[in-house]
């Protein structure tokens, strides 16, 4: 007999007492759970992003559609980042402000050699307000999982207020379970038995969110 026949098996066993006309699992539990926590404008639903994405230690900023250019700019020069690794399908104009050399999202490229690429810069998903996190599929904006993991810093920009939503419950409609989703609740950091508290260890030391409107 195979491990999955004895699994099976056992699973049988314990719904050999369960009549067949009992309630569907799927409806025997209420899940009228609630979509959001009170009732927020979209003002103040971006603002409650912004304050617990820094209270994540995420660096916050603000911009419109024509300042954004200038803004990453900013950050790269910084940051003093002369390379950016470049997901196949950011906009080109998010980085025409910047000299810094662009890196592409290669399938061929190494951990090493991503090591070396100073920042990365992405879109995002959905942003959730409630628990300050950004969400990652990798959608062509976004790009392969490890850029937005091995560089020490991350600039990743969220479209206001299309992407921003209240809680978990309104983005995972938004979400395709079958793609690759990272979720981001601040910079990566651990922390030991003392609580001390280390920075960078499985992702960026530095995230930067662009909180953009009018893009």
């Amino acid at each position: 007999m195979s491990s999955r026949e004895r699994i099976l098996g056992r699973v049988q066993r314990a719904l050999a007492d369960v009549p067949p006309d009992d309630t569907p699992y799927d409806q025997a539990i209420s899940r009228a759970y609630l979509s959001e926590h009170g009732n927020r404008s979209v003002e103040e639903t971006v603002d409650l992003l912004a304050e617990n994405l820094a209270d994540y230690r995420a660096i916050v900023h603000r911009t419109d559609g024509a300042g954004l250019a200038g803004v990453i700019a900013g950050l790269l020069d910084a940051r003093g980042s002369a390379s950016v690794v470049v997901p196949p399908g950011l906009d080109e104009g998010w980085l025409a402000a910047t000299e810094a050399a662009r890196v592409p999202d290669r399938a061929e490229s190494t951990s090493y050699e991503l090591d070396r690429v100073d920042s990365v810069v992405t879109g995002c998903a959905v942003a959730i307000a409630e628990t300050g996190t950004i969400v990652l599929d990798g959608s062509p904006d976004q790009g392969r999982r490890r850029i937005t993991l091995v560089p020490d810093h991350h600039i990743c920009v969220v479209r206001v207020p299309g992407q921003v939503v209240s809680s978990v419950p309104q983005a995972l409609p938004r979400l395709d379970p079958t793609r690759p989703l990272t979720w981001i609740s601040g910079p990566s950091a651990t922390s030991d038995i003392e609580l001390d508290r280390v920075e960078g260890v499985h992702g960026p030391r530095t995230l930067e969110v662009v909180l953009v409107s009018g893009e």
